[in-house]
């Protein structure tokens, strides 16, 4: 299997940083590149750090707002450079849970996103996408319908964040964030890196490395790759199954990088970020939450620095085959796990009813923009 290589990945449609009328998008540069740039145009280094500021952690759209800037450089900026690399198109939120969805239409081609923003007893957490689409082809998400578009760039990374806390209320922060939306984020590894250190700038969003989790349906060498960056992120690990038979049925990229390679990468970013891993373990109705599975997904993750997350199957529309176990058997095993030596706990079901699942808004709204003869390039 290990000589099995994934296709090459598609190109952006749009050059990287710009937007469609040639404009670059600021939110992109780190505060050196902004600083080096701002620098060029004629200006003091020290008008970058105001730029950014105002681009991170006041969220403005545009450089009008900018008050502090003289009018000449807002003026200049306007012409060359852009604040803005999405708009909201639609949102849906559950009141009883805290919880919004948003779907985000790119300025640069019109493509769309998904982002959730989640209100936990710590905190407000921001759950981001990574690509507009996904290639990997899990048999349970509604991410892949459609296959992969393209990668984000760090800027429309980021600005998901910032575009979420604008509905936050005046005196709250973000203070989390799961790189967990749809897309493989290893395999958009330098924007979804750069978009990690962007997030943690103190004159930004000033969201700590600890608070950030980036998730994988199990790429080793990006794992492993991950691990020497000296980011002390979360890695979670999408399982979903403790054995290559079932794992490869409902996780195609398993053909290709088997669960022993996978496990061991994770072992490996362990050991070098002394960071505990989460695994991700969707529990499926007459599927993989079998006692005897997870008998076997104990012995899998013995000594592994682990947690493990289960997520009861949040129903997908066009996936009526799979069912939502009940609590007791989840709580079944949940306790098996227990018994081998491992922390489990249940995922809150946080969004049920705004089509949380990954990948459901913006299907839905694709297949109504098909039918009202709305334009939406990369959908086949």
């Amino acid at each position: 299997m290990g000589d099995v290589t994934w296709p090459e990945l598609p190109r952006a449609k749009t050059p990287t940083e710009f937007n469609v009328a040639g404009r670059r998008q600021l939110i992109g540069l780190t505060p050196a590149e902004l600083a080096a740039w701002t620098a060029e145009l004629g200006h003091p280094r020290f008008r970058a750090r105001q730029i950014f500021r105002w681009l991170h952690a006041a969220g403005v759209k545009s450089f009008a707002e900018m008050t502090d800037l003289p009018a000449a450089l807002r003026t200049q900026l306007a012409e060359v450079a852009t604040p803005v690399t999405m708009e909201q198109e639609t949102a849906q939120t559950a009141g009883v849970t805290r919880t919004a969805k948003y779907l985000y239409r790119l300025t640069a081609d019109q493509e769309k996103v998904e982002s959730v923003l989640m209100a936990h007893d710590y905190g407000w957490s921001a759950c981001v996408s990574s690509q507009v689409g996904c290639r990997m082809g899990c048999a349970f998400c509604a991410s892949t319908f459609g296959g992969l578009v393209r990668n984000l760039t760090a800027a429309e990374i980021v600005d998901q964040i910032i575009m979420m806390q604008h509905d936050m209320p005046a005196d709250q922060r973000i203070g989390s964030v799961v790189i967990m939306g749809s897309g493989e984020p290893l395999e958009n590894y330098e924007n979804v890196v750069k978009s990690i250190r962007l997030m943690h700038e103190p004159d930004g969003l000033n969201i700590g490395y600890r608070h950030i989790t980036v998730s994988t349906s199990g790429l080793p060498a990006a794992m492993r790759r991950l691990a020497g960056e000296d980011l002390p992120v979360t890695l979670a690990l999408s399982l979903h199954a403790p054995n290559d038979e079932l794992r490869s049925r409902l996780m195609p990229v398993n053909r290709v990088w088997p669960v022993v390679e996978v496990v061991a990468a994770a072992r490996h970013y362990a050991e070098v970020t002394g960071r505990r891993v989460t695994i991700e373990y969707l529990l499926i109705a007459g599927l993989n939450d079998n006692p005897e599975q997870a008998v076997e997904l104990g012995r899998l993750l013995s000594g592994l620095l682990v947690h493990i997350n289960l997520i009861p199957l949040n129903p997908v529309a066009e996936r009526p085959e799979f069912r939502r176990p009940s609590a007791d058997r989840v709580r079944r095993f949940r306790d098996l796990l227990g018994g081998c030596g491992l922390t489990a706990t249940i995922r809150r079901e946080m969004g049920g009813d705004i089509d949380a699942a990954c990948g459901q808004l913006r299907n839905r709204a694709t297949r109504r923009g098909r039918r009202t003869g709305i334009a939406n390039d990369g959908e086949t």
